[in-house]
């Protein structure tokens, strides 16, 4: 590929920059592309940064930021983890892709979604992953095989998750480095800061694209109590002391980061955007009004006067009903700031035009100067017209929460305009007038209700392609040999879908459940499956007398040994997709699933 220098900085001619850079060495100059730097944070909420209007958390840096961005005050994504995820990083609504749910494989992008690491990789840029990725924790769906050159990860959707390195507790833990265990000293927030720190120093002649997606605040809720204390002491209750704690904690490395920007002198040439994952998870009390609507319950009601008798801070929400996984704003409406200095946004405002999650694929792309997609057939747009204040049209967006095995119409979806809001097909709020959603309108206004749910209709022939295709994890293949599969990622059977242990805790508490994983075999031959109740670090001994394992129609049975912490086996398979179900089989006749198996090719 062609270098070519443009004002000391590095870039590479490609395709996809050819229209942005018109000639390569002759010809006019041009502006280099931006370096860009894509900051989520887990179950912030909108409320819980200063500048929004929380007088008790402490966010100088996000309100430093927020004062020198343009901000997308209807900026919406998903309700939870995954969707949004997923979305943000193919440009298309998270169900097309394969994605609704936070577990039971519904968390994997298909392998055939082409996703941020990729287009941008593509387009010249050196691509870093730094936190929670939570989208495949198995080839080829990690960070590293989607297009990131270099990836810094904990597993599943949280630190101390099944698929988590055993024992992480968020203090100088384990995470993948490019897929092989590294062990860390210090905070994970602070971990992936300095790892994504290192990445731009070391690519600062740019263009780079790092995405930074802590895993906090997300629970547990573990920070030093430097953090903690004093919201403790302020009467914030337990856990948002700890949440209030951890957000000052990612606070303080946003200052890190746009310090080292400073320092490198790319800020100008810089696009910074930070963003959330989903409505607040602790930011807001239960007994808080907004998550009282239509609930009448004495007891909440008489604890919630006592709270604010007794002064205990009930949160706060920014004026919106409901929090992480619900339909209403408080569950999807999250903070956009978008600053690229040299006035190349305008002046830092405001601005109040409906936008979401599968804008931002797009909206990197244009900015990137990268040659148009049109065959990844996105659902978003680029944001650069708005940002930069041109005329946007009205448009129609559709968030859900699904959260089960298979997608139900109409389950905990909202249908969205800049003015109206369609919940479950059911209810209607007018936005601008009641931005609380305390008064259902619908019985009024059957023609909206019949063009949003025309809308939705269309939007649901859209995303359900996917409903009826399993993700299949691959065994054999050479760029994972052994394969780590965990019981985060089961298909179970319905009656327990709700019990699927999707942490180290429920691990721990060893449940008498099972599943059935989808397996690809890459390459026929004889392959061994090492079986265990917790995972390999732990060395803990197996639960039960009998192991059983089946892979397609290869089977094999055996006793396991007192104090034994794995049982192996060995089968011989063909290629091709087929399912994998273990048992362990206790004394008393109880049987569970292995949580963790390793298979390799031997």
């Amino acid at each position: 590929m062609k270098q070519c220098s443009f004002t000391g900085y590095r870039i590479f001619a490609s395709a996809a920059a050819a229209a942005l850079l018109a000639a390569c060495g002759g010809g006019r100059q041009a502006d280099p592309p931006p370096n860009i730097v894509l900051v989520m944070t887990d179950d912030q909420g909108y409320g819980e940064i200063g500048a929004h209007g929380n007088s008790v958390i402490r966010t100088p840096n996000l309100d430093r930021l927020h004062a020198e961005s343009v901000r997308l005050t209807d900026f919406h994504v998903d309700p939870t983890c995954s969707p949004t995820r997923s979305a943000l990083l193919t440009g298309r609504y998270s169900s097309r892709t394969g994605v609704w749910h936070t577990i039971m494989g519904r968390s994997i992008v298909h392998r055939d979604e082409v996703m941020a690491g990729e287009v941008l990789a593509d387009a010249g840029y050196a691509t870093g992953f730094f936190g929670k990725w939570h989208l495949g924790d198995n080839y080829p769906y990690r960070p590293i095989d989607r297009g990131f050159q270099e990836a810094v990860n904990h597993g599943g959707g949280g630190v101390t998750q099944t698929p988590d390195y055993w024992g992480n507790d968020y203090f100088d833990d384990t995470y993948w480095h490019n897929g092989v265990p590294t062990p860390y000293r210090g905070y994970c927030t602070d971990v992936f800061f300095d790892q994504a720190l290192r990445f731009i120093e070391e690519r600062q002649a740019g263009p780079f694209f790092v995405y930074l997606a802590t895993n906090a605040p997300h629970g547990p809720f573990l920070v030093d109590e430097k953090y903690s204390r004093p919201y403790a002491e302020k009467n914030v209750p337990e856990p948002m002391d700890r949440f209030y704690g951890m957000i000052e904690n990612i606070d303080e490395n946003m200052g890190r980061l746009t310090a080292k920007l400073d320092e490198l002198g790319i800020a100008e040439n810089t696009l910074l955007i930070f963003m959330t994952d989903n409505g607040s998870a602790a930011g807001v009390a239960n007994t808080h009004p907004t998550q009282r609507v239509g609930v009448e319950n004495p007891t909440l009601l008489a604890r919630a006067a006592k709270e604010v008798e007794e002064g205990v801070w009930q949160g706060f929400n920014a004026g919106m009903r409901g929090r992480k996984g619900s339909e209403y704003d408080g569950g999807h409406r999250v903070p956009f700031f978008a600053r690229w200095p040299n006035g190349k946004l305008g002046e830092p405002r405001d601005v109040d035009a409906l936008a979401a999650h599968i804008d931002v694929l797009p909206t990197l792309t244009d900015a990137a100067g990268a040659a148009p997609r049109p065959e990844l057939d996105w659902d978003g747009k680029s944001l650069l017209p708005l940002l930069r204040g041109k005329d946007w049209p009205e448009r129609t967006i559709t968030v859900h929460s699904q959260r089960v095995l298979f997608p139900e119409k109409w389950r905990k979806s909202a249908v969205m305009t800049e003015q109206y809001r369609l919940i479950n097909g059911a209810e209607l709020y007018d936005i601008r007038a009641d931005p609380g959603q305390l008064a259902d309108i619908a019985g009024d206004n059957p023609e909206v209700m019949a063009k949003l749910k025309a809308e939705y209709e269309a939007w649901w022939e859209r995303i359900d392609e996917r409903f009826e295709d399993d993700v299949y994890l691959d065994i054999g293949s050479d760029a994972e040999n052994p394969a780590r599969i965990t019981a985060h990622d089961w298909l179970p059977p319905l009656d327990q879908q709700n019990r699927v242990p999707w942490n180290q805790g429920h691990v721990r508490a060893a449940p008498n459940v099972n599943g059935t994983w989808n397996v690809n075999v890459t390459q026929a031959g004889k392959y061994e499956f090492t079986l265990y109740q917790r995972d390999m670090p732990a060395q803990y001994p197996i639960e039960a007398v009998k192991a059983y394992l089946r892979v397609g129609d290869a089977e094999a049975e055996g006793p396991v040994p007192a104090g034994a912490a794995s049982v192996s086996f060995q089968l011989d398979l063909p290629v091709g997709e087929t399912k994998m179900h273990s048992r362990f089989t206790t004394k008393g006749g109880d049987s569970r699933g292995a949580f963790f198996i390793y298979a390799q090719r031997l």
